[in-house]
Order: C-alpha cells, then sequence, then structure tokens
C-alpha cells in the first residue's frame, strides 16, 4: 500500500527557490561573487554594498515575529513594514537545527549535504550519531562532502567569518557547516554584536560575516513558545538585532534569517514507542527526532512496521518507507551514498503530534514543552528579513 499523499497544509521546501538553501548564494552574488546564484533577488537589495552580516536566531519562525513583536519593538517594526524587507522563505526539511544550518552554510539540499536529521544512523552500524554533539567520527570531511559557501566567498577575496559560542568550535557541525571561515569566539549576545560589528567594521575589501544565536530555541523547547522565559529570550534577540542595526557601517547590510520555527505539543498528543510494543516491534535503530522519526527496521519488516504504524498513529502521522519520502522530494535529491542515513521507514507527525523514544533518547526530550522538525507553516517557513543602514 502506497504512502498517502502529504496534507496539503504540508509546507514542501522551496529548493532553489524561496528557502534558506538560497540565502548565502544571493550573498555571495551582491558581493560579486562569480558564479554565485540568486534566486531569491538579494543582489538587487543589497545593491551598491559590500559588507554583509547574516544573522540566524535559532527557533525564530516566520509566524512567531507577531508573536514576539509586543516585547520585541525591532522585531515590531519590521512586522510592520517600518524596518527594512520582510519575506517568509521555507527551512529544509526536516525542519531542524542541524539541517538547516548545513542547509544554509552549503546553499545545498540536505540530500547533498547529508545532514539529513537532528539523529542519523551511521550506515553500517547501529550507532546513531546527533549532529549537535559530533565532534571528528565520522570525518566531517567525509560526512558533508559538499563545498561551502563560505569557502566559495573566500576564494573569491571575500573576507569571511563565523561568530558563535565558543563551545561550537571545531565541532563536526560546525566543520560541516561552516567551513572555510574563520571562527569568531561569541558567548553572549552582546559578545556576538560586538564581534558581528567588528568583522564589518575592520574589513579592508568585501566582507561576510555569519553569526548565530541559540538561546530563543532554547527557551521554546523547555517552556514553550510564548511562555513568560520565551518572551523574554524574545526581548534579547531584539536588542542584539538593535546593536547590529546601530552599528551597521555605510556600506553594510544586515540579513536575518532562521532555521525553523516551533510548535507546543500537548502530552495528549504524545507516542512512547519504547512503552508501546505495537510501536516497537520489527524495530533495530532508531533515529531522528519527535517530531520526525527514522525507524531502521530488521531484515523483512518494513513493511509490517509501515502498516502497524499507520494503523495506530492514523491521521496524526505521515508514514511512508524511504523510497516513497525521497521521491517526494523532501530531501532534495539523494546520493546514493547519503539513502541510508535515513530510515528504512520515515514518520512525520503533523498537527501538534509527536513520538517519543524514552527508550533510546535522553530523559530531558520527553519533558519539552515545543518541538519542531516536520512540515507544519509554524515550523516551516522562516523570516529574511534585509535591512540596510
Amino acid at each position: 500500500m502506497r504512502a498517502p499523499e502529504p496534507p496539503l497544509s504540508a509546507v514542501r521546501p522551496d529548493y532553489g527557490g524561496a528557502s534558506l538553501t538560497s540565502v548565502l548564494p544571493g550573498v555571495l552574488a551582491a558581493l560579486a561573487v562569480p558564479g554565485a546564484v540568486d534566486p531569491l533577488g538579494l543582489a538587487g537589495q543589497l545593491t551598491g554594498l559590500r559588507r554583509v552580516g547574516v544573522l540566524l536566531v535559532d527557533g525564530l519562525g516566520h509566524q512567531l515575529l507577531e508573536t514576539a513583536a509586543p516585547v520585541a519593538p525591532v522585531l515590531g517594526d519590521a512586522v510592520a513594514g517600518r524596518l527594512g524587507e520582510l519575506s517568509a522563505i521555507t527551512a529544509a526539511f526536516p525542519s531542524t537545527t542541524p539541517v538547516g544550518l548545513a542547509s544554509l552554510g552549503t546553499g545545498t539540499p540536505p540530500g547533498a549535504h547529508g545532514v539529513l536529521g537532528f539523529t542519523v544512523n551511521v550506515p553500517g552500524t547501529r550507532r546513531v550519531l546527533t549532529h549537535i554533539a559530533w565532534w571528528d567520527d565520522p570525518d566531517p570531511r567525509g560526512w558533508q562532502p559538499v563545498t561551502t559557501q563560505f569557502m566559495h566567498a573566500a576564494a573569491a577575496g571575500v573576507a569571511v567569518s563565523v561568530a558563535s559560542r565558543s563551545e561550537f568550535a571545531g565541532s563536526g557541525l560546525t566543520d560541516a557547516a561552516y567551513r572555510g571561515a574563520r571562527y569568531l569566539p561569541a558567548d553572549t549576545p552582546q559578545a556576538l554584536a560586538a564581534r558581528m560589528r567588528s568583522a564589518l567594521v575592520d574589513a579592508d575589501g568585501p566582507s561576510l560575516v555569519y553569526g548565530y544565536h541559540p538561546d530563543l530555541d532554547k527557551a521554546g523547547h523547555i517552556y514553550g513558545v510564548d511562555s513568560a522565559c520565551w518572551r523574554a529570550e524574545a526581548s534579547v534577540v531584539d536588542r542584539l538585532l538593535a546593536e547590529l542595526v546601530d552599528g551597521l557601517p555605510a556600506d553594510a547590510a544586515l540579513v536575518v534569517t532562521a532555521d525553523h520555527g516551533q510548535i507546543d505539543v500537548p502530552d495528549s498528543h504524545r507516542w512512547d514507542l519504547d512503552t508501546d510494543p505495537r510501536l516497537a516491534a520489527g524495530l533495530d535503530v532508531v533515529a531522528g527526532e519527535p517530531r520526525v522519526r527514522y525507524l531502521h527496521t530488521r531484515p523483512g519488516a518494513a513493511g509490517d512496521v509501515v502498516a502497524t504504524w499507520r494503523d495506530v498513529l492514523g491521521e496524526a502521522a505521515w508514514v511512508a518507507t524511504r523510497q516513497e519520502a525521497v521521491a517526494a522530494g523532501w530531501f532534495g535529491p539523494v546520493p546514493e551514498e547519503h539513502l541510508s542515513r535515513i530510515g528504512d521507514v520515515v514518520v512525520v507527525c503533523r498537527d501538534r503530534y509527536a513520538v517519543l523514544a524514552s527508550g533510546h533518547e535522553s530523559a530531558h526530550v520527553s519533558r519539552l514543552v515545543a518541538f519542531h522538525g516536520s512540515w507544519t507553516a509554524a515550523e516551516m517557513l522562516v523570516p529574511l528579513l534585509v535591512i540596510r543602514p
């Protein structure tokens, strides 16, 4: 039995068009890097500028801008059309941080760069790789083979740098996503603003500085979207933006985007595959995350697993084989060497549902309030805000 069609409300990643994969190529086109493509038309918005800062705010989905606006006047000005040019683009799929960062940094869909989920099975083993806790095994240069946009820019004479937390320096994900850029440790929002400003001001020629801010996403996960803690972090993001905008050189611009959005998932809408014998049957390795599960099955069990999960989860999830998910285009073209990183069975949760795996992942995951990864508009639409001096 073939997988049912995804719901009409599912937001498909617009690879090669209005998506996260097009942001840095467009910036490089504005900086006159040979061969850079520009489907977003960023070169027109950045005409006459030779320095560009790109800030990625983890978890700031496009639909969350209005939620943040009452405590974030800079974002409120952007939403109201008083600051910069604001549009919505799509995240990569799954709509999760490692996939988003690698898609931004390489300018390619996940199938090409191979960072295909929050966690994935290392082919030929039973090991599950967590991309945010990855260092040198597997080798990042082999695991993610695509030349990054930072490397393309540096080869064309653009000064390129990345400002992010010192704890991420030298990690596998940093190498996979930002390879070729000078790393600038910045452990607070104030340090991030200062590092980005300095990199823009001090450059003698064309320059690109990228900054990453993770705390809004963490607040949403732990306390929920629009909680008091989330609103406090939204205010921090706003102050960071204000500092960056106020410090822009006359020939510079700031581009703001995100890797995904977030939604709260009520306790009543959660399954746990490790406490439900029906869902645990036939599984060998479990990867992915609660909103998008990758199930690696025992030999010959894939068909039964698909049938059982469709029956148990019903309308709460789209359950498909790897072949069906790849053919549907969610990952972009996937080369043979990356295929088995995707589960034999792919489970994409709809609406506000999630599938936990208490026996396979840290206990803190089941205590999270908000999640992301799936294809709802709240998760898949991210902002593209272009601010000139």
